[in-house]
């Protein structure tokens, strides 16, 4: 393997030589401070945001070395996601610690939660190829996206940009990995479209690791030149071997799942010059098939499918006083399952929050407050506030507080097996949340620094009564303080007139379960305590670009672990040949669970675009 590496980098030096004069078009450096953040109703530019907001843009993506969402998340200094294998099969989703199904996921703006478990939230994930940027909201964020917002949020923006073109993508690599995918872009005279299917595949990198995931992504947008209707229809599937995802090898289980993600949505939006007003109508299903024993169906098997079904309307109104932002969000799930049983729940929530300019436009106050009702649950209200005050043109200092909460999901309250029981007595989860912050954005340089803290109660555990017991009731537990800081810079610099970037991210996150006794718990055994991540993305040729990831963990077990990345890709006009090596130097760690991480390992790449 490493000759094949070797040759892979001297065909592209002497690539370079005969096709140096086919220059890609130069990346902006300052792009960040103008993209506007569209996960609110108050559409802001990333730069006057009084919230700590990561951005991942398209050239991010492409400088990433990653092949997927989960894979590129974990680059983000706070974020951390915990994988159980290769391809983005299964992976779970934290901000700023907590658990699993208090991050929220949105596809452009489409809430895409689960009422059965957080563990299907990255199912929904994206192909990168369709992908124009990625916001990361950190903090509190109920009173903005409701449910599930309980640490943040994460707003897949999808890309609106179509030029006629078909890419045509191969890949080949360590654990018999053979992916393949199929991008095009129509762009006609009242409607755009851009259609990916893809396939990946592998055999897996140790036993009953394999996979065969599909994935299937339609945007089109009709009626331009009157009054624009966007259509979004997915479809992901996934099936793959899950040794040990759920349960230690010492109980001797070989599990299997199945997987089916889909959602379809229509939106619109009417706009003055005054007011703007998107509606939306979507439908989300989720199917989860679940063996412990992969050879044996009858021996233990979980069928659960969910649909939901929603309807929404987001506004925002200009006056003399500022901006206003409101919105209604309806739903109805229906949940079949073997396990859970035929349930039904009927959702509804109200927004409302208005952003006011003072002192020369220099100080934003945005208070707000999201009002929710649940057909199972009580009625609550969650308020919150934003503060940010331009010290400079290019220096902000904000803070925000807020209550966030999250309802049980329904494995939470109704699931029996594998060592875990429900509760269908639980309240749902609470906190008082603070964030202060200083961000600094100028085209060469940004830096963002934030602390926080959380102050939880009735947290969602799972617990057992003493040692001997193997079972974890799920249960309300009285309180849980979360403190830290974060840390996020990146330099923009130019080598032999080429753009060079190099990003530095750290986190740190104390989590601490107030009168509990951790051998009886399941709770935050595994946070993520220390985080440093740096991405060196160079390109000293023309045809040429290099990146390198590095990233450190280490959790409150004790566990810590260093993981090195890297890509090089290679532009021949119409061809991209590029390589990825992860986790190059055979680093030995577990993210979650019981499941050993992949070792060290390549995938080849050979993307041709037809224009």
């Amino acid at each position: 393997m490493k000759k094949l590496i070797l040759l892979f980098i001297v065909l592209a030096f002497n690539a370079f030589q005969l096709n140096a004069q086919n220059e890609q078009p130069e990346i902006k450096t300052d792009s960040l401070s103008e993209v506007v953040v569209t996960s609110t109703r108050i559409d802001l530019p990333f730069k006057e945001n009084s919230r700590t907001i990561n951005l991942i843009t398209a050239t991010d993506i492409k400088n990433s070395s990653a092949t997927n969402v989960a894979d590129l998340l974990q680059q983000v200094a706070g974020v951390d996601i915990r994988r159980r294998g290769t391809g983005g099969s299964q992976a779970d989703l934290f901000i700023r610690g907590g658990g699993f199904d208090q991050t929220l996921l949105l596809i452009d703006g489409i809430k895409m939660d689960d009422a059965q478990t957080g563990h299907h939230t990255m199912n929904a994930a994206l192909p990168l190829e369709v992908i124009e940027r990625i916001e990361i909201i950190k903090g509190p964020a109920a009173r903005v996206f409701g449910q599930n917002a309980f640490n943040g949020a994460i707003n897949i923006v999808t890309k609106s940009k179509v030029n006629n073109a078909v890419s045509v993508n191969v890949e080949a690599g360590s654990f018999g990995q053979l992916n393949g995918s199929v991008t095009v872009g129509s762009n006609l005279e009242n409607s755009t479209h851009i259609f990916h299917a893809g396939k990946m595949t592998s055999e897996g990198y140790r036993y009953n690791t394999d996979y065969d995931n599909s994935n299937y992504f339609l945007k089109s947008v009709f009626n331009k030149k009157a009054q624009p209707i966007e259509m979004i229809a997915t479809f992901f599937e996934k099936n793959f071997g899950a040794e040990n995802f759920y349960t230690p090898s010492s109980w001797g289980f070989n599990e299997y799942e199945e997987t089916q993600n889909s959602l379809i949505a229509l939106t619109t939006k009417f706009k003055s010059e005054r007011l703007k007003i998107q509606p939306r109508v979507y439908w989300k299903r989720n199917q989860d098939m679940f063996l412990l024993q992969r050879d044996d169906p009858n021996f233990f098997r979980n069928f659960h499918i969910s649909n939901k079904i929603g309807a929404e309307a987001n506004a925002s109104y200009t006056s003399e006083l500022g901006e206003t932002g409101f919105g209604v969000d309806m739903s109805k799930v229906y949940l079949r399952s073997n396990n859970l049983g035929n349930r039904n729940r009927f959702m509804a929530t109200v927004f409302l929050e208005h952003r006011f300019e003072l002192a020369d436009n220099r100080l934003d106050i945005t208070p707000g407050v999201a009002m929710t009702y649940y057909s199972d649950f009580k009625f609550n209200a969650f308020p919150g506030l934003d503060i940010g005050y331009d010290i400079t043109n290019n220096l902000k200092a904000y803070g925000n507080v807020g209550y966030t909460y999250r309802i049980p999901t329904y494995t939470d309250l109704y699931y029996n097996g594998g060592g875990s029981i429900g509760n269908p007595d639980l309240e749902p989860e609470e906190a008082l949340a603070q964030e202060v912050g200083l961000k600094y954005i100028t085209p060469k340089f940004s830096v963002t620094l934030a602390a926080f803290n959380r102050d939880a109660k009735n947290l969602i555990d799972y617990i057992r009564q003493n040692t001997d017991e193997e079972s974890f009731t799920a249960t309300n537990i009285a309180e849980v303080n979360t403190k830290g800081f974060e840390f996020d810079a990146a330099y923009n610099f130019k080598l032999n007139n080429f753009n060079q970037t190099l990003a530095i991210g750290y986190s740190f996150l104390e989590d601490d379960i107030l009168d509990q006794n951790p051998e009886l718990s399941r709770y935050s055994l595994n946070t993520l305590k220390h985080h440093f991540t740096t991405r060196l993305s160079t390109k000293l040729f023309k045809n040429i670009s290099q990146n390198i990831v590095y990233k450190y963990a280490e959790r409150t077990t004790g566990q810590t672990y260093n993981v090195w990345d890297a890509s090089l890709v290679m532009a021949l006009k119409q061809v991209e040949l590029s390589i990825t090596a992860s986790n190059i130097f055979d680093a030995d760690y577990i993210e979650s669970g019981f499941t050993p991480m992949p070792p060290s390992n390549v995938l080849f790449g050979l993307r041709y675009t037809f224009k």
